[in-house]
């Protein structure tokens, strides 16, 4: 397939579009700047229009980075426009194109559900009632705009990507090699995880399955407390993680981001996507971890 790809140049996208390739599929990254053979950018959509005709598939990943700081109302505002106007505008080139590509994975997160607590998640569950519900319900409704005009649209609700180049991972590397580790807030908030690799080849079933349509949850089916997590990443790095992090002080901290992204949680589980054939190669965290830092960690 040629397929053309918006947030390739991200930590995910340069791991979808490595397994895309080794798959003989092309991919053509979508860029905001005149380096490369397709342009794209929220406020335009796609230069020319018409940009789109003649690819197999379109993989939207870009959008506005959930947790780089307190949530203002300036920055929820670009969170929210990021998604809906960059989404919005895929649509439109998909509905201008000819020949026009059959098949759109659109991202969108667990952060869906909402803080869910204890419950566990499934894709046929109603959205969460919070400000990253809103941002994926209505980034996923602008996908689903697509399937008016006959594109197959796949709706990937992301868990926490494990990447120790980047992403939440690549943060608490250091404080944890430190033996400054630290549970968040009493631990309980449940964390849906995916290694990168499983996150990719996840990517690359749902393109090459003609039958998946709709929203898949791409998360280990072993989502973790985020005490669990805590200490599972120690043991890999053979640190100590003895401290806890006290909620009152990262919500005068970070705010509201803190509240939704690091004390809430989904215990989201990748039903649809396993009823599909798809198999996990890291299904514990443990594996997972061991895996990604190493022996020499």
């Amino acid at each position: 397939m040629r397929i053309a790809m918006t947030g390739a140049s991200g930590l995910l996208g340069r791991a979808i579009a490595r397994v895309l390739t080794e798959s003989d599929h092309e991919v053509v990254p979508a860029r905001r700047d005149d380096d490369g053979d397709l342009r794209w950018d929220v406020e335009r959509g796609f230069t020319p229009p018409d940009a789109l005709s003649g690819f197999d598939a379109v993989v939207h990943l870009a959008g506005e980075n959930i947790a780089s700081g307190r949530w203002t109302a300036k920055r929820k505002a670009a969170i929210l426009t990021s998604r809906r106007e960059g989404t919005r505008r895929v649509v439109e080139a998909l509905e201008r194109a000819s020949p026009r590509p059959a098949t759109l994975l659109s991202a969108s997160a667990v952060g869906y559900y909402g803080d869910r607590g204890e419950t566990p998640l499934h894709e046929d569950d109603a959205p969460g009632q919070d400000f990253l519900a809103e941002v994926t319900g209505t980034w996923e409704a602008e996908a689903e705009r697509a399937t008016a005009f006959g594109v197959r649209v796949v709706r990937m609700r992301f868990g926490m990507v494990l990447d120790p180049d980047g992403g939440a991972l690549a943060k608490l590397l250091l404080p944890f090699r430190l033996g400054l580790g630290a549970q968040l807030g009493d631990g309980s908030q449940y964390m849906s995880w995916i290694d990168r690799r499983d996150v990719a080849r996840a990517v690359l079933h749902l393109l090459e399955h003609p039958d998946c349509r709709g929203a898949y949850n791409l998360s280990a089916p072993t989502p973790v407390t985020n005490r669990e997590f805590t200490r599972t990443l120690a043991q890999a790095l053979r640190r100590p993680a003895l401290v806890a992090l006290p909620r009152f002080a990262m919500k005068a901290a970070l705010g509201e981001m803190a509240e939704a992204v690091l004390l809430g949680g989904q215990r989201a589980l990748p039903d649809r996507l396993q009823a599909t054939g798809f198999s996990f190669e890291y299904e514990t965290l443990a594996a997972s971890l061991a895996s990604l830092l190493g022996p020499g960690e």
